[in-house]
């Protein structure tokens, strides 16, 4: 997904990048960005705000897809994955969004319009995504994401 590329480029990481790398770089960048070291023009400040918004939108996202954080939750995640059902879903943008019985939202990146065609007619999208979505895509849980906004 462009999204995961561009923000990876950014904060100039690769893939493997741990929790703490990713803290020690964002604080990094958040000090050379920071839009109070930017009081000589208008302009300039304005410039450091959006880049400081954007390294920040960055950390969280990589945060919440990096694989320590998956770990953290992967009983919670497996256990939403096979007993609960599928109450909404979503695709736009190579983005799958689906919502479960159980209250946890996931967005899945990259997923293939293919994919997504096949999971809509499925005699079982359940069944059909717990074979080839639910542990074959980067995902993250956005339902964490609105409890701590």
């Amino acid at each position: 997904m462009k999204k995961i590329v561009d923000y990876r480029k950014l904060l100039n990481v690769g893939e493997a990048a741990e929790l703490q790398e990713l803290k020690t770089i964002y604080r990094g960048l958040m000090k050379t960005w920071h839009p109070d070291k930017f009081q000589d023009s208008a302009e300039s400040r304005l410039e450091a705000e959006e880049k400081s918004k954007t390294i920040i939108e960055a950390y969280h996202f990589l945060v919440s897809i990096a694989p320590e954080t998956r770990n953290q939750s992967f009983a919670e995640y497996t256990i939403t994955t096979t007993t609960s059902n599928i109450s909404d879903f979503e695709y736009k943008s190579q983005v799958l969004t689906v919502s479960f019985l159980d209250g946890n939202t996931y967005e899945y990146f990259d997923v293939p319009k293919e994919v997504y065609r096949k999971f809509i007619n499925a005699d079982s999208p359940g069944r059909f995504a717990r074979r080839h979505i639910f542990n074959n895509y980067v995902y993250r849980s956005t339902s964490k994401l609105a409890a701590t906004a």
